[in-house]
């Protein structure tokens, strides 16, 4: 700096009024501007804001407080339960027609059968179709799967970075409602009797994963910023009792509900697999089409009350661009972050990215560590998804194999979602209230932990199943698809059910807990893109299903049930070793308390605050 310059510097210090009259006069005047302006347009739909200072009627508890008095949930806005309601229409017209896919796909048209894909009255023989077999049905059963959680990254890049989440959930109720369509007139007895049903079902198959794909990662996402007060505030309750509100608990009871009604709607497909059994494909297709058609209404009640965060792509392009710096720094270790820090790049000299300011926070490359720490943590959950029902179809497959007495063989399936419906209210009024009452909250990693336990032992529970069909079926251990005697072992099918009590419950455990990993743990504007990430867990569990796939046949069925179990169990250990610290770990954090001026986009920036030392394990991984 020349001298010139240092001068009219020190004269312009030297100019300045005293320090604290700077202070009282903004009190008096921008300062207080600024606050209403941001309490005014929080509100505004689309606006992305957040009440970031403290207003009076949301106090921020103190530290006594914190330490003193109780935490419990806030209370769920109205238009967070609509969007539930949309949430359960979807699910029920996409499980209800999925959960037929196998049996569509897998047995010929019954002897003696009506010619729709329904056998005989009081026949053993399950409902079918196209008579493709087992690992034709199993492929394509897990191909829709690994279509349906892969494309959401794609339907949450389109929603955060283009279009916004609400248009997005449009676009995907429409091409859903074209599959459904296309799937009613494939079914019909004339296209099935002709040997006709086989193109129509496979396109309708892909198009409605592409729907669903666009569909799932915004619907959450969207649901969770109806609750806007996302802080911790004191309020007293009508009994006089003064608690603290807690956004965490908030948002694992939304999440909770969300998933009971995700849950409700995938417990109509008994009335759709009943469907299939005494009438045909073409009545099973066509339900699950007219409960679709709720959606438009659902859709059209919370269109005007819906709040909207608007795209932003420049949020999701700094992510990438951090990444990139990360991973040229680090010589491709890409989660070692921190030297893409604009205070670490200033050490360097470094002021701009392009020719360009950084346009970017330490408090942002905090967030992305954060988010970086949630996406490795997903990396856990496909060995998770393979022990929750058994690989593909291998469970309706299993009780194929069982006395029914007239039961669908995919019956016991469906008491998956019940389980959860009678479950998550248990979780939501009783358990968890009680458990935080005495400050015995299970923390997250803790809850998934519990979660992988169960879904490992009802893995086991269906190895000794499929081990004692093997023992008493007529075929021995070629029980699939057996023609000797009476076809199937003696077993009946409701011996299955631990193996789906157990698997749903383990997903109140894993699957909520991880939906709010994936939305607290992102950028605001990056929600549904995270979740899209855990979405695709699944796919990738899908993909690891279908390299099984050539396993899935008699006699190592008792294997296809074994191998993920103890894999789990492993898994496990491993798991709650390595992410056994996000249990008191930051659930949110704000930009604005860390940066208030940067809220505003301008003024000093603040430094980012030091790494926790749990969380220092992302530069060792």
């Amino acid at each position: 700096m020349s001298a010139t310059t240092n001068a009219v510097f020190t004269d312009a210090v030297a100019s300045q009024p005293p320090a604290s009259a700077v202070a009282a006069a903004s009190r008096a005047s921008a300062v207080i501007s600024e606050k209403q302006f941001a309490l005014e347009t929080a509100d505004e739909t689309g606006s992305g804001r957040e009440q970031f200072y403290d207003d009076p009627a949301f106090p921020r508890p103190t530290e006594e407080e914190k330490a003193t008095l109780r935490r419990v949930p806030g209370s769920i806005p109205w238009m967070a339960y609509l969007l539930c309601v949309v949430e359960f229409a979807e699910r029920a017209s996409y499980y209800g027609a999925s959960q037929v896919f196998n049996n569509f796909m897998q047995f010929p048209l019954p002897d003696g059968g009506n010619g729709a894909g329904a056998p005989p009255r009081g026949s053993e023989q399950p409902a079918g179709a196209l008579d493709k077999g087992l690992k034709f049905s199993n492929a394509f059963v897990l191909l829709f799967k690994f279509l349906a959680y892969t494309l959401p990254i794609y339907g949450a890049w389109i929603a955060d970075t283009r279009i916004g989440r609400y248009p997005a959930i449009l676009i995907g109720v429409l091409i859903c409602g074209v599959a459904h369509i296309i799937q009613i007139f494939g079914a019909l007895p004339s296209v099935l009797q002709k040997g006709h049903g086989l193109p129509p079902f496979i396109i309708s198959l892909f198009i409605l994963a592409i729907g669903a794909g666009i569909f799932k990662p915004n619907i959450l996402p969207t649901v969770l910023d109806q609750y806007e007060q996302q802080h911790d505030y004191v309020t007293e309750l009508k009994t006089g009792e003064r608690v603290i509100i807690d956004p965490e608990m908030t948002i694992n009871r939304i999440s909770l509900i969300f998933y009971c009604f995700v849950n409700i709607g995938g417990f109509f497909p008994i009335g759709v697999v009943y469907a299939e059994k005494r009438i045909g494909f073409w009545l099973a297709f066509l339900l699950p089409g007219i409960i679709y058609f709720l959606l438009p209404l659902g859709l059209l009640l919370t269109y005007k009350k819906t709040k909207r965060v608007k795209p932003n792509g420049s949020e999701v392009e700094k992510f990438f661009q951090i990444l990139a710096i990360a991973f040229k720094a680090e010589k491709g270790r890409f989660w070692r972050i921190e030297g893409a820090k604009p205070s670490a790049l200033a050490a360097k000299g470094i002021t701009t990215y392009k020719g360009k300011p950084i346009p970017w926070t330490d408090h942002f490359v905090d967030d992305v560590r954060r988010t970086l720490s949630a996406c490795m943590m997903f990396l856990y959950f496909p060995i998770w998804y393979l022990n929750n029902g058994g690989i593909g179809s291998v469970m309706s497959s299993q009780a194929a194999s069982m006395t029914t007495k007239g039961a669908p063989n995919d019956l016991i399936n469906n008491f998956n979602p019940l389980t959860i419906i009678l479950f998550v209210p248990l979780l939501t009024h009783v358990i968890y209230p009680q458990l935080q009452k005495r400050n015995m909250m299970p923390g997250r990693t803790t809850r998934i932990t519990f979660g992988f336990t169960l879904a490992w032992i009802s893995g086991i529970v269906g190895t000794l199943i499929q081990w004692y069909i093997y023992k008493t079926s007529p075929c021995g251990k070629h029980a699939t698809g057996c023609k000797v005697g009476a076809r199937v072992s003696p077993i009946s099918v409701w011996v299955q059910m631990p193996v789906v009590i157990l698997g749903a419950m383990s997903e109140c455990f894993c699957q909520v807990t991880a939906y709010e990993i994936a939305y607290a743990r992102s950028p605001k504007n990056m929600r549904a893109l995270v979740m899209s990430i855990f979405l695709f867990m699944n796919a990738l569990s899908s993909a690891l299903a279908q390299v099984l796939t050539p396993a899935i046949e008699d006699p190592w069925l008792e294997w296809v049930w074994a191998a993920p179990a103890m894999a789990l169990f492993v898994v496990t250990i491993v798991f709650h070793w390595r992410y056994r610290w996000m249990n008191d770990d930051t659930f949110m954090t704000y930009e604005e308390e860390e940066n208030p001026a940067a809220a505003h986009g301008g003024g000093e920036v603040k430094d980012s605050p030091t790494i926790p030392e749990h969380e220092k394990f992302d530069k060792k991984a």
